[in-house]
């Protein structure tokens, strides 16, 4: 801590105060530590990851958090296991969905976590539920006390390879996405591809949007997996035929398997190379201190999409009809040729996803932009690929060039269509 103010020396040698400090300035540094782990089954009574870590003595309690759905499908072994483990627990159920992602659901799990009793040195909050879930559980848990350490079980795919790795909380509010939020990072999150076998088709497509989202920005191998297996990976839910498991994202790819002497199934593959790619970009940059972040494409238009889409659009098909805009407005510059376009849209299309929706027009994709300039610090920073595995970043997209983007997109969905 630096203090300033002003000394003046007296005959006899010591010092008075010249004026009163007005000035203090402090400063420390809070490192930051989590950890991701892929494990499978992590629900078998025999499997003890979940309650590993955990410091102290006395009885061992745990508060766990989900939603309905998940309640529906896993709430008896999510019990059966805790009880296994002689862990004394409780189960909160909360609604599920975007339109339950509020201010009200956070209130609601602090009051349980008082209810409960959570001793917040050692019994970490667990949530087990999709990317909403675990949004809400997260904010929570940074009010409460100030800090409580959770753990993140994601169960969906959105929530495996992207809301489930990163460092940020939030919830709606004031008819904007995620306008209340922390950064917050779970202590651990564990991934578990098996609970995407009791997915939908539709909210597998949902999850492999943002891992579109990833091989567009940074990784055409990855691209060319979606484009080759995209129909297979949607039919199969990501689940392998038995091969290779995930392996620690800690060195690139092709160096560990190199190593190991291993070849992954194409849904290993795509899942390792989507979350590593993620967070190869969120490490350096985890409270977002620099706001050029490519990890933010198809995430310009979107969120006010979404909003005032809701229920209709999930928050992944929203950004697929980001990406599909912005891959037309790069062809538009000539950053992506009329083939590369072609490959997009038509990779959109086979993983399910919209390419476009009626909400596309000049004011609502105009009111998109100006509300992302504001939380942009003034400029746009908008991501545009630069063919497929790259992108940059404009700041002079006009009102003219939104609107002929999304009449030539919407021309080339009814096409699709026919």
């Amino acid at each position: 801590m630096q203090q300033r103010t002003q000394t003046t020396a007296t005959n006899d040698g010591l010092f008075a105060v010249g004026s009163p400090v007005t000035h203090w300035s402090v400063q420390t540094s809070n490192p930051v530590q989590y950890e991701i782990q892929a494990c499978d089954n992590l629900l078998d009574p025999a499997n003890s990851v979940i309650l590993e870590g955990t410091s102290g003595t006395g009885p061992r309690r745990r508060f766990v958090v989900t939603d309905r759905v998940v309640a529906s499908l896993y709430g008896e072994r999510i019990r059966a296991y805790f009880d296994h483990h002689a862990v004394d627990h409780r189960l909160l159920v909360l609604d599920d969905g975007e339109t339950h992602k509020s201010m009200d659901a956070v209130l609601r799990v602090a009051e349980a976590l008082d209810d409960f009793g959570v001793d917040r040195r050692r019994e970490p909050v667990i949530a087990i539920g999709g990317g909403v879930l675990m949004d809400i559980v997260g904010f929570a848990a940074s009010l409460y006390r100030r800090s409580t350490p959770f753990i993140r079980i994601p169960t969906t795919l959105i929530g495996l390879v992207d809301a489930g790795v990163g460092a940020k909380t939030g919830v709606n509010h004031n008819g904007h996405k995620n306008r209340l939020g922390t950064y917050f990072p779970a202590d651990r999150t564990l991934l578990d591809r098996s609970f995407l076998a009791t997915l939908d088709t539709r909210h597998i497509s949902n999850g492999l949007s943002e891992i579109l989202k990833i091989a567009l920005i940074k990784d055409a191998r990855l691209f060319d997996l979606l484009e080759q297996h995209g129909a297979d990976l949607l039919r199969t839910k990501l689940q392998s035929p038995g091969g290779v498991g995930p392996t620690p994202a800690d060195a690139p790819l092709e160096q560990r398997l190199a190593a190991r002497g291993l070849h992954l199934d194409p849904a290993t593959e795509v899942t390792e190379r989507a979350i590593h790619g993620m967070l190869e970009e969120l490490q350096p940059n985890l409270w977002e201190k620099v706001l050029e972040r490519v990890v933010d494409y198809g995430h310009t238009f979107s969120p006010t999409i979404e909003m005032h889409a809701l229920p209709a659009l999930l928050h992944g098909e929203a950004v697929a009809v980001d990406m599909a805009l912005t891959t037309v407005m790069a062809e538009q510059r000539g950053l992506v040729s009329a083939y590369q376009r072609e490959r997009v849209l038509a990779v959109v299309e086979r993983l399910g996803l919209p390419a476009w929706h009626p909400l596309c027009t000049a004011d609502v994709l105009m009111d998109a932009l100006r509300d992302t300039v504001r939380h942009r610090d003034g400029k746009q920073r908008l991501p545009l690929p630069v063919g497929i595995g790259s992108a940059v970043f404009v700041n002079d997209v006009t009102e003219a060039e939104l609107k002929a983007a999304a009449e030539a997109l919407a021309g080339l969905a009814a096409g699709v269509a026919r």
